[in-house]
């Protein structure tokens, strides 16, 4: 994934920059960037690497030495930015946040002038904001490329610009994928993916971006400089993941939805007969507690914590290269109460299961600590499809998708054809895979919230929701 924080005021806007983009570090792990506009030192930029280090430690130095009344910031999971460009456009900082699945065909294309050229990593990768910016520059004026970008990049792209005049252009990507929220204090503006960030600095909610709509801003006020669309397919995961609680999204807080969520799996399975007889519902820490505590709540069976995960020194976002020892952050993670665990029947809720990679140690884990039954929930349906918009569930192969996986076990190729069985639970075909992934875990039930319930939750039209990486409908 990844996060984005801009600031425009009528003051030094460092400290909103930082604070604003520190939080947003739950949303990517690989490098952390501010550029800082002053009208009389003109652009500072810093990119740091925060995949070992936080966000907050690496930018604190910074402060001292940056200074100006506007910027642009990113948390990215994938390339280092912003990016400085000079181009027939002006000298702007560029900031994204998106996938383009078909970098290799636009780049052909750029090459075929063979007067053109991109800086590339050790593997030929070229970084995905410089080759958004070169669309940009395609065109005669910025509001022109990006809408051209946007048109021609297969996947999609929020995009973020801060001028050589210290305005801030935002442009949420064309379907609306991703939120893009306004703030305003007594000072000017900010703009953030996550609406809690400016909340906390003393912002209040301002305006919340169309698809599409693309928004200048500076001290004085915000203007649309290109209108919104009506089509909206707004990324469900949002609020089933890796969304903030604190955070609302197109009027629907994530918590609120994580909560409703959970009641609506235990109210099914009440009227379809399928809840086991247990002593404690849990979440599997962080995002599936909500979920979990709302499936209590329905369910009249009392929440638990039968273990904590432990995250002083080591948080999700800086974990080691090395597998092995991945493996081991995540066993050491664990710590049991064995008072809630030994002798008792568990039912956990997780937000999601998509690779399972952790699921299985879990498990064990709690078998060796003394649990009686271990019963497993997916707060959503069943991961079918890598996603093709965004960062999330992405993969080299869809084989790699816990589900998947399993239904290729069953039935080759020809399961393939028949996905839509499979992601049913009242189905033959998806009682067997429920049955399967309960032999290879060692669950005693497993449950996947239907998509009907979780678009219930969210409560958007569902239309307005992009469920792809479940359907693989567009």
């Amino acid at each position: 994934m990844g996060g984005f924080f801009g600031v425009v005021s009528n003051r030094d806007c460092v400290v909103d920059l930082f604070f604003g983009l520190d939080y947003h570090s739950h949303l990517g792990t690989k490098y952390g960037g501010m550029v800082i506009y002053d009208e009389a030192a003109g652009f500072q930029r810093q990119i740091h690497s925060i995949d070992k280090t936080p966000f907050r430690t690496k930018f604190e130095q910074d402060l001292e030495v940056f200074s100006g009344t506007s910027g642009i910031g990113c948390i990215s999971d994938t390339d280092p930015q912003p990016l400085m460009v000079r181009s027939h456009l002006g000298v702007y900082a560029i900031t994204t946040v998106g996938i383009i699945n078909n970098t290799d065909a636009l780049l052909e294309k750029y090459f075929s002038d063979r007067t053109r050229q991109f800086m590339a990593t050790s593997s030929g990768r070229v970084n995905a904001t410089e080759i958004v910016a070169a669309l940009i520059n395609e065109k005669d004026d910025i509001v022109s490329g990006i809408l051209h970008a946007q048109e021609v990049i297969d996947g999609s792209m929020t995009i973020m610009l801060l001028t050589g005049k210290g305005e801030v252009i935002v442009a949420r990507d064309r379907m609306g994928r991703l939120p893009v929220i306004i703030g305003k204090n007594e000072d000017g503006y900010c703009v953030a993916f996550e609406s809690f960030a400016f909340q906390k600095m003393g912002y209040d909610m301002f305006y919340e971006l169309g698809s599409r709509e693309i928004v200048r801003m500076n001290p004085n006020g915000i203007g649309t400089i290109s209108p919104a669309s009506r089509d909206m397919k707004i990324c469900a995961f949002l609020w089933t993941y890796y969304g903030y609680p604190t955070s609302c999204y197109e009027g629907k807080n994530v918590e609120i939805m994580r909560c409703k969520n959970g009641k609506i799996m235990a109210r099914l399975e009440k009227e379809q007969g399928t809840m086991p007889d247990i002593d404690y519902v849990a979440g599997v820490p962080d995002s599936g507690v909500p979920h979990a505590i709302g499936y209590a709540s329905e369910s009249g069976v009392e929440f638990a914590r039968p273990f904590i995960k432990y995250t002083p020194t080591w948080s999700r976002s800086f974990m080691p290269t090395s597998q092995k020892i991945r493996n081991q952050v995540a066993k050491m993670k664990q710590i049991p109460v064995p008072e809630l665990i030994k002798d008792k029947k568990l039912l956990f809720v997780d937000d999601s299961i998509v690779r399972g990679t952790q699921l299985r140690e879990t498990v064990d884990f709690l078998y060796r600590s003394g649990a009686r039954e271990v019963h497993m929930r997916s707060a959503c349906p069943p991961i079918m499809y890598g996603c093709k918009y965004l960062n999330f569930s992405s993969s080299k192969s869809e084989n790699e998708l816990l589900a998947r996986r399993v239904i290729q076990d069953l039935e080759g190729d020809e399961g393939k054809k028949h996905l839509d069985e499979y992601a049913d639970a009242t189905t033959d075909r998806g009682k067997c895979m429920l049955k399967r992934i309960c032999e290879m875990f060692k669950f005693d039930s497993l449950g996947y919230q239907s998509l009907d319930g979780t678009l219930e939750a969210i409560g958007l039209d569902k239309d307005k929701v992009c469920t792809y990486c479940w359907t693989g409908k567009e």
